[in-house]
């Protein structure tokens, strides 16, 4: 893997600002395959962010997921460092979901050449309970992989360990 390469505003006092340094014990449960499939678009999409949703089920240990669906960024203008979740693509996926027990559990996305920690801006558009992956792509190459969530105060991202759910 390449190495993470870290923009000096990661460092700043902002950027540290939005960071829990306690780790969440809940865990996100995430097959191989949406691995795969979540580092073969982070990939595609390079130097461009992508964005996603994980599909599951919320349980007592955390997030459980069986399926993730790339959803277009709309933010075109500031694609390298933003993204913006195409809304009408959420409530299509959302309303096909229900009544099957799987529901949207969290978002997914990348950081093209910066390293796959949230930032200021990913703070502000977050929700409680939703699981945030972040995929480092450095050079067009998956560099880094994890998850986050927001804390019980509701105010910083904790970290969530990624478990196999084979």
């Amino acid at each position: 893997m390449p190495s993470v390469y870290e923009p000096e505003r990661f460092s700043s006092p902002e950027y540290l600002a939005v960071l829990d340094d306690s780790q969440s014990p809940a865990t996100l449960s995430l097959p191989a395959s949406c691995i795969e499939a979540i580092q073969n678009q982070g990939e595609a999409g390079y130097p461009h962010e992508i964005c996603g949703l994980l599909i599951g089920s919320i349980t007592e240990n955390g997030w459980m997921i069986t399926e993730v669906r790339q959803v277009e960024n709309l933010n075109t203008a500031r694609a390298a460092d933003r993204f913006e979740l195409d809304p009408a693509a959420y409530q299509r996926i959302d309303r096909a979901l229900r009544g099957t027990g799987h529901e949207i559990v969290g978002v997914y996305h990348s950081h093209p050449d910066a390293p796959a920690k949230p930032s200021p801006t990913d703070l502000g558009s977050a929700w409680e309970g939703f699981a945030y992956p972040i995929i480092s792509i450095c050079d067009g190459k998956v560099a880094d992989l994890r998850c986050w969530s927001i804390n019980e105060s509701g105010d910083r991202f904790q970290q969530n360990a990624i478990v196999d759910a084979a």
